[in-house]
C-alpha cells in the first residue's frame, strides 16, 4: 500500500477513535472472534461414465465383440435406450414417485426444495425430473470404400438435443443429492452431492447436537467430531453412495454387460473446498470483509495467485488474473481466478440469529490445473490444493492487513501524539537523536531494574558526539516524555525508573536495524559520489531506470 493508502488508513483510525470504535486487523478479528471454524468439502459434481464406452473404438468393441453383432451402428442403440426410459417410468408408476417436467430458466434446487418438504421418509427417491439437454452421443454415419464404391456405417462422435432423467433422492448417510442420467447411447450420468449434509446426517445418527446453517454449520456441540467427520468423507464414501443408489435405480446396462466389465466409473467434474469462520457478532463479519476488500484487490495478480496456489505463473498460463468484487445487495463477495479454479470470500448469515459465517471457497473446475487426474481416486490430493489454498489466501489477508497497520504505525510515531491531555513531538525516523534514543532502548531492555534520566543523558552524549554537561535535564525529560506517550517506555510504579516496553523494544530494534542494514550501505551505493562499482543494488536499480525511460518513450511515440 502506497503513501496514501497510508494517510486513509490514518484517518480511518482518527474516525474510528472518534465514534469509539477500536480498529482491528485481519489477524485480530479472525483470532479473536472466531467460535467455530468447520473445513470441509462442500459441493461435488461428479461424471459418472463407462470408461470403455467414451471413444468410437470402444462402442464398435461393445457392439461387436461383447454383443455379437457384426455391423455396428446407432440404429442398435435406440431399443436400449427405449427400454431403459420404459424401466424409468415404469418404476416412477410402481412407487408413485411424482415426475416433474422442468420448464426453461425453472431452478431445479428450488423444485428440489419444495418437494423435499413434502418428503418424510428418512430415505428414497423424492421425485424425478425431465429435461432436454443437450449432450455428447455417438451417431452413425455413411461412408464409401473408396476400392469397390460400396457403403457401409461408421461410428462418430456428435452432439444432440436428448432427454435427462433428473432423480433426486435423499440417503440416508448423505441426505439430499442428485443422479442424472442420460437417456441415450452411451448413457453417462452426473452425480451431484453435499459434504455439509454428509456431515449433518452423521452427527444426527450419532446424536450430536449442532445449529444447522445454509450448506453449512452456526454451533456443533463437538467441534472436534465435527471437524473429523467432515475429514473422513472421501472416494469409499461417495463410490458406495453411487453404488447403493445404481442397484435402486434403473440401470440401462444388463446384468451380463456388467459382468463383462461394462460398469460405471467416477470422475470430479467439480469440487468446492471451503473454510467456514462462525463470527461472533455481524459487526465483527462486516469488519473483517471490509478489511479484506478494501487491503486486497491486488489479490488477482499473477504474483499473488502463483503465493496462493503454489504454482509459477508465467505468460503462457491461460486465464485472466483479476480480483473481482461483485455485491448481491448489500452483500459484498471478493472473487479470484487461476486458470479453471476459482476463489470466493462471501457472507453466509441466518437473519433469525446474530451469527454470521464468512466463507473462504476453492472451486476446482479442472483437476489438470494442477497436474492431477481427474478419477475419484485423486480426491485426497485435490482436496489438499483446495484447503491449502484457503489458508493461503487467509494469510496473504493477515499479511497485507498488518502492513496496513504497520503502515500506520509508522504514521503515528512520525506526528506528534497527544494521551489524555499531553502532548509530545514525534520520533521521525531521519533524525539522528531518536536514532540514538532506539539504539539505547534496545540496550536498557536488557536491566532488570530499569534505567533513569541521568543513565540515558550519558549514553545519549556518547552516541551524538555531545558532552554530558551540554545535555540538560529538561531535554532529557523531554525525551523520556515523548517515548512514554508513544508507547516505547513506561515509567516503574512508585520510582523515576523506566523499562522499555514490548512494542518499544519491538520498534527501536527493527529501526536501528534498518538503517545500519539497509539505509547505510545502500545510500552508499546510489548517491551520486559513491565509489563505483558492480552491486546488486546498481544493477537493479538500472534496470529500473531502464525500463522507465522505455515507458516513457513510449508515451511520447504514442502522443
Amino acid at each position: 500500500m502506497g503513501p496514501l493508502g497510508g494517510l486513509n488508513a490514518f484517518k480511518r483510525q482518527n474516525r474510528d477513535r472518534s465514534r469509539g470504535m477500536i480498529t482491528q486487523s485481519v489477524a485480530d478479528i479472525l483470532g479473536r472472534h472466531v467460535k467455530l471454524a468447520v473445513e470441509g468439502i462442500d459441493r461435488m459434481y461428479l461424471n459418472i461414465y463407462v470408461p470403455q464406452l467414451q471413444s468410437e473404438r470402444g462402442v464398435v468393441r461393445f457392439f461387436r465383440e461383447h454383443r455379437g453383432q457384426p455391423l455396428p451402428s446407432a440404429a442398435l442403440m435406440s431399443p436400449i435406450s427405449r427400454t431403459f426410459v420404459a424401466k424409468l417410468e415404469s418404476f416412477v408408476a410402481q412407487h408413485e414417485i411424482p415426475l416433474v417436467q422442468f420448464r426453461k430458466g425453472q431452478r431445479k434446487d428450488t423444485v428440489m426444495a419444495e418437494q423435499l418438504r413434502k418428503f418424510h421418509r428418512p430415505e428414497g427417491v423424492v421425485f424425478i425430473g425431465k429435461a432436454q439437454e443437450k449432450t455428447p452421443v455417438f451417431r452413425t454415419e455413411k461412408r464409401r470404400n473408396p476400392q469397390t464404391g460400396s457403403t457401409y456405417p461408421w461410428i462418430v462422435r456428435s452432439s444432440a438435443m436428448v432427454n435427462h432423467f433428473y432423480c433426486y433422492c435423499k440417503d440416508r448417510e448423505f441426505g439430499p443429492f442428485f443422479l442424472k442420467f442420460c437417456s441415450y447411447f452411451p448413457y453417462n450420468a452426473k452425480l451431484c452431492l453435499n459434504g455439509h449434509e454428509y456431515a449433518k446426517c452423521q452427527l444426527g445418527k450419532e446424536g450430536v447436537g449442532f445449529k444447522a446453517l445454509d450448506n453449512g454449520f452456526v454451533s456443533c456441540e463437538d467441534h472436534e467430531r465435527l471437524q473429523s467427520i467432515c475429514d473422513q468423507m472421501g472416494p469409499e464414501q461417495i463410490d458406495a453412495l453411487l453404488r447403493r443408489w445404481l442397484a435402486v435405480l434403473p440401470h440401462p446396462f444388463t446384468p451380463q454387460d456388467r459382468e463383462a466389465g461394462y460398469r460405471y466409473d467416477v470422475s470430479i467434474l467439480q469440487a468446492e473446498f471451503s473454510l467456514t469462520q462462525i463470527l461472533d457478532r455481524p459487526l465483527s463479519g462486516r469488519m473483517l470483509f471490509e478489511e479484506i476488500i478494501r487491503e486486497n484487490l491486488d489479490l488477482g495478480r499473477p504474483d499473488m495467485v502463483q503465493l496462493i496456489f503454489d504454482r509459477r505463473v508465467t505468460r503462457r498460463t491461460p486465464g485472466r488474473f483479476r480480483t473481482r468484487v461483485l455485491t448481491d445487495g448489500v452483500i459484498p463477495s471478493l472473487h479470484i481466478d487461476y486458470k479453471n479454479t476459482r476463489i470466493k470470500q462471501y457472507f453466509k448469515q441466518v437473519p433469525e440469529v446474530r451469527e454470521v459465517g464468512a466463507r473462504t471457497e476453492t472451486t476446482i473446475n479442472n483437476t489438470r490445473d494442477f497436474s492431477i487426474g481427474k478419477r475419484l481416486c485423486n480426491l485426497p490430493a485435490l482436496r489438499q490444493v483446495g484447503f491449502q489454498a484457503n489458508r493461503r489466501v487467509l494469510e496473504v489477508e493477515r499479511l497485507s492487513q498488518d502492513c496496513a497497520v504497520g503502515e500506520e504505525a509508522m504514521l503515528k510515531l512520525n506526528r506528534p501524539t497527544e494521551v489524555k491531555g499531553q502532548r509530545a513531538a514525534a520520533l521521525r525516523i531521519t533524525d539522528l537523536r531518536v536514532l540514538a534514543l532506539w539504539h539505547l532502548l534496545v540496550w536498557f531492555r536488557l536491566l532488570p531494574c530499569g534505567f533513569a534520566n541521568r543513565d540515558l543523558r550519558a549514553q545519549l552524549a556518547v552516541l551524538t558526539g555531545q558532552e554530558p554537561h551540554h545535555i540538560t535535564q529538561g531535554k532529557m525529560t523531554y525525551d523520556l516524555r515523548r517515548l512514554r506517550l508513544h508507547g516505547m517506555i513506561e515509567r516503574i510504579p512508585k520510582t523515576h525508573r523506566y523499562q522499555v516496553t514490548d512494542f518499544g523494544f519491538r520498534a527501536a530494534l527493527f529501526f536501528t536495524r534498518t538503517h545500519a542494514r539497509l539505509y547505510r550501505p545502500g545510500l552508499a551505493e546510489v548517491l551520486p559520489n559513491a565509489p563505483p562499482g558492480d552491486s546488486q543494488l546498481q544493477r537493479h536499480l538500472a534496470k529500473i531506470d531502464a525500463e522507465i525511460h522505455r515507458r516513457v518513450r513510449e508515451v511520447k511515440l504514442a502522443a
